[in-house]
């Protein structure tokens, strides 16, 4: 009888312990994975401090194709690598150009650029098993510059490539627990060395500038879990 017991309440511990392990397991099981394409409008909040002739810049506003991918590490937690790219035509505004004969407050065109700036956030998901699901994010951005173009006005131009922060908010609408619509907005803060080469206008002339691009980023697509 004892040993009827015993396996009866072994046979219970067992059930038990798998009973548990089923239910974490469930706990446990969500997509990990995402993807999102959007449409994205790149609104520079630029300024500038330019040596030898001073002024400000102007950077033109663009829309973009974007796509990201996003791993859940936990349904709240999880970090989103942003792909894009995008090309701006770029002036200077208010410079003094008196000395190799022009105005003393003229827009200088500088041509165009293409920016590459992939952007790791790591993010955060308030409500991820609700329709609704807002989320805040923060990470780092490398941005590469290329493409330059330097107009019609200076010789050429060099943008340095640069590391930057990037913060966002933005959130998920889900269809059902694999289609979705997003809405998302981020700032990057992007601060890259440019130097201008206008040898053309007077000899050695080359122009430094300090360029605070800092973006925002107004996107809004849809998405897929899986």
């Amino acid at each position: 009888m004892k040993k009827i017991v015993y396996a009866f309440m072994a046979m219970s511990f067992l059930t038990a312990n798998f009973a548990n392990a089923q239910e974490e397991n469930k706990t446990e099981d969500f997509k990990k994975w995402q993807v999102r394409v959007r449409g994205v409008g790149v609104v520079p909040d630029e300024s500038a401090k330019i040596g030898v002739i001073g002024g400000d810049v102007n950077i033109s506003n663009t829309l973009i194709p974007e796509l990201d991918i996003t791993y859940f590490f936990t349904k709240n937690i999880s970090a989103e690598l942003i792909l894009g790219t995008t090309k701006h035509e770029v002036n200077t505004v208010g410079s003094d150009i008196s000395a190799v004969g022009g105005p003393t407050s003229a827009n200088v065109d500088l041509g165009s650029v293409y920016l590459l700036p992939p952007t790791l956030t790591v993010q955060y998901h308030f409500f991820p098993d609700k329709v609704f699901n807002p989320y805040v994010g923060a990470g780092v951005n490398y941005t590469i510059f290329y493409n330059e173009k330097a107009g019609s006005v200076v010789q050429g131009i060099d943008y340095k490539n640069t590391f930057g922060y990037a913060f966002q908010v933005g959130f998920d609408l889900m269809f059902d627990d694999t289609f979705f619509i997003n809405a998302d907005v981020k700032k990057l803060f992007l601060n890259p060395d440019v130097t201008v080469d206008a040898s053309n206008l007077a000899p050695d002339l080359s122009i430094p500038a300090d360029v605070k691009i800092n973006p925002w980023l107004i996107g809004l697509g849809i998405g897929m879990k899986f």
